[in-house]
């Protein structure tokens, strides 16, 4: 059933791990940044591979998602164990596995080392976090540990870069013959009882009869794994027959005394402690580390969520303070390409093209680039130091009361960043009912594509107003409470969710709370460096496609004479530098405002815009409001440009763009009164923080469910919500004077 790939002639090394064992830090510190992140073919899950740095021969590391065992309950665990059992498409065997190891929790570690071991490939064991076993008085006797597993062990401590030479070479020996797989008499599975033992040779046997070949650790993770992922690739191959024999088989096991499943681990943990046995000394029990005596605090009921909310308060706060230095930085670079273009080339399509469509859409994609990357390595930091699981655990309890559990706060909070990665993260929830519910509620979590469109509202809209001496902000307050707007809706959606479309009980949270250690800096970089180029090749790409069809829906059709006439007289009277001319150069600026609003008014855009305002006229929006709208359905990101081209701006406009701002300002109704008010502000704000508008999610969705139902029903239902939630909050504001 599993595939042997052969006829590579590299070799290929895989590393596996529990969570939070430094397995990134040692995979990052093993390859450099030779390292290449994907998907597995015809999956979802991601593929991280890198060259082996320092070797002569050519050895792929393939670093596996993170697992506690071979029982494979969610996606990333059932590409895990078929990587390791040569049944991945596309994907070689390993020729051996490195299995790291939290050395200062071994009892709990080993366990997945005991699974491993009987794949019968070479396994070199890596005592990881070595430098706190030291610092907590843990003893352990390396060497003679060693001989009883019958494995090579290396000691290192990844995030300092210790003990990696040592992990080079094993690697390189290991793949060269030096290593030998373990003998099966060594293994936890000799204890397993001798009823169990036989059952698994009958169905390997009856398997063969069907002319299905199936390595051992398979057949016997279907008999003891219930519905598991063995089991259905055996319904596959074998239909039914092979399913009622492996029940028949389970109810044998049963009725002899067989418990399944839990005899694997009452024998596994005894292989273990057998193992450990008289070489290893651990602290007193009663010993008070520092990361218990943080967790006092963050970790209690009251003290901690309020310490959660305080930290996310000044992650946002921080993002919009040190992102605009960088993202001043890009629009200077970008007016200024655009100002060499404007020499160059003669107005017409073609300047209009390069300057209103290639170059803005360029800028519209990097421009969000800096608040991106911070809010990565802000979430990155929080995870890699061990905040994170505590953070699950606060907001566990909070969790259950809308059926789902503290398992899902980690995609939820990845996604305050980007959803695609939020979803992609919902992999390691092992209840599928709490897995769809947390893939469709994480689009509604404030992405940092909505950030432009709420610096914008916020700085033009928004009273700069500051309480307690300076160091609360007004606009800063809001711009916090429009990213808590997605998550509170998110509460009732998900209790909605759970109960009429996915109903059943909460599944129990179980999390390890490793200690806290220090962030390693090189892991950081590489985590962001990784999301920064997933979002400019993913949905970068997609923003800048949209930019130029936005571009030429607002260009075409209509007669540009007037206006191309009018841009030559200005760049003539300006070319001239006569301060005389100084009436003129106003007059030929304000026609071609006029001959760009024209042009908008009768092209595709503003025919489109005009059809749908009784749309949105009740949420206190014009048409042009409506086609920015519209517009920005593919990506958000692109309703500044859209605006920008709208206003006869030009689409290089942003979101701390002056004239922009301006020019929103003095939009007028036709009976006079603004468009814009602060009640339209907070409309289009709660309008883009429901709303589905990143094509990139939704394929996701697709991907994640391998159906276009759930990407189409979560389209439809934060749509409507988007659309009553602006209309409530600009009926409310209206009412509140918030109107004008």
């Amino acid at each position: 059933m599993s595939a042997r790939h052969v006829g590579s002639n590299e070799s290929s090394v895989a590393l596996i791990g529990n969570p939070n064992t430094g397995k990134s830090s040692l995979f990052n510190a093993l390859c450099g940044t030779s390292a290449r992140v994907g998907n597995y073919p015809g999956v979802t899950v991601e593929q991280k591979v890198g060259k082996l740095v320092g070797s002569e021969q050519p050895i792929e590391i393939i670093d596996l998602p993170g697992t506690y065992s071979l029982a494979a309950r969610s996606a990333d665990e059932a590409v895990t164990i078929d990587v390791l059992c040569g049944a991945q498409q596309g994907v070689t065997r390993p020729n051996a596995i490195v299995v790291i190891v939290d050395a200062t929790n071994l009892e709990r570690n080993l366990y997945l080392l005991s699974q491993i071991i009987e794949l019968e490939l070479p396994v070199l064991v890596v005592f990881n976090m070595w430098d706190r076993v030291q610092e907590e008085g843990h003893k352990i006797d390396i060497s003679a540990l060693s001989t009883r597993i019958g494995l090579p062990i290396v000691c290192t401590s990844a995030s300092k870069r210790e003990g990696i030479d040592q992990v080079r070479q094993a690697i390189i020996a290991m793949t060269t013959g030096g290593i030998k797989a373990l003998a099966s008499d060594k293994t936890a599975r000799s204890s397993f009882p001798t009823a169990f033992l036989n059952e698994s040779e009958s169905l390997a046997a009856l398997l063969k009869t069907k002319g299905i070949e199936t390595p051992r650790i398979e057949v016997d993770r279907m008999l003891i794994d219930k519905d598991g992922h063995f089991q259905t690739i055996a319904a596959k191959a074998g239909g039914p027959e092979i399913v009622q024999e492996i029940e028949q088989a389970r109810t044998r096991l049963e009725s002899s005394g067989c418990k399944i499943p839990l005899f694997e681990t009452k024998h596994r943990y005894g292989w273990v402690r057998q193992q450990i046995s008289g070489l290893v000394e651990r602290p007193p029990a009663n010993r008070v580390n520092s990361s218990d005596k943080i967790d006092r605090w963050l970790t209690h009921r009251w003290i901690g969520m309020a310490f959660f909310v305080l930290l996310m308060f000044l992650i946002f706060q921080s993002i919009t303070l040190i992102a605009k230095w960088p993202m001043g930085w890009i629009e200077f670079s970008q007016g200024w390409t655009q100002g060499i273009i404007e020499q160059w080339i003669a107005p017409g399509a073609l300047r209009s093209l390069l300057s209103d469509g290639v170059i803005a859409g360029i800028g519209s994609v990097l421009i969000f680039l800096p608040q991106i990357a911070i809010l990565f390595l802000f979430i990155a930091i929080l995870e890699d130091c061990g905040y994170m699981s505590r953070a699950a655990f606060v907001v566990d309890k909070m969790m259950s009361t809308i059926g789902l559990s503290g398992r899902s706060f980690l995609p939820l909070m990845s996604s305050f960043a980007c959803a695609v990665p939020g979803i992609m993260a919902t992999r390691t929830i092992e209840s599928v009912k709490d897995r769809m519910v947390t893939i469709l509620i994480a689009p509604l979590m404030s992405c940092s594509a909505r950030l432009p469109v709420y610096i914008l509202l916020v700085s033009a809209f928004v009273p700069d107003t500051t309480y307690l001496g300076g160091w609360l902000s007004l606009q800063g307050a809001v711009l916090f409470a429009m990213h808590c707007v997605g998550a509170l809706v998110a509460i009732p959606t998900a209790w909605f969710l759970r109960k009429f479309f996915f109903p059943g009980a909460a599944s129990t949270f179980l999390m390890e709370l490793h200690s806290y250690k220090w962030p390693s800096w090189f892991v950081l970089f590489q985590r962001v460096r990784e999301r920064v180029v997933a979002f400019v090749s993913r949905a970068g790409t997609l923003i800048f496609c949209t930019s130029i069809l936005v571009w030429a829906a607002g260009y075409f059709p209509g007669d540009h004479q007037a206006l191309e006439q009018a841009q030559s007289k200005l760049e003539s009277l300006t070319a001239s530098g006569d301060a005389a001319d100084t009436q003129a150069i106003d007059g030929a600026t304000a026609s071609i405002n006029a001959a760009r609003q024209k042009l908008i008014d009768e092209s595709f855009l503003g025919m489109a815009g005009k059809t749908i305002e009784p749309l949105v006229k009740p949420l206190g929006w014009d048409w042009k409001i409506g086609v920015a709208a519209i517009a920005s359905f593919p990506a958000r990101e692109v309703i500044i440009a859209t605006l920008g081209t709208i206003y006869s701006l030009g689409s290089e406009e942003d979101e701390s763009s002056d004239s922009l701002k301006d020019q929103m300002k003095a939009e007028r109704w036709p009976d006079g009164r603004p468009v814009y008010s602060l009640a339209t502000a907070l409309s289009i704000m709660v309008f883009f923080a429901l709303c589905a508008q990143c094509s990139a999610t939704l394929m996701t969705i697709k991907r994640e469910t391998n159906s276009w139902r759930w990407p189409l029903f979560s389209f439809v239902y934060m749509t409507a919500l988007a659309y009553i939630g602006a209309w409530l909050t600009f009926t409310i504001a209206t009412w509140l004077g918030m109107g004008s």
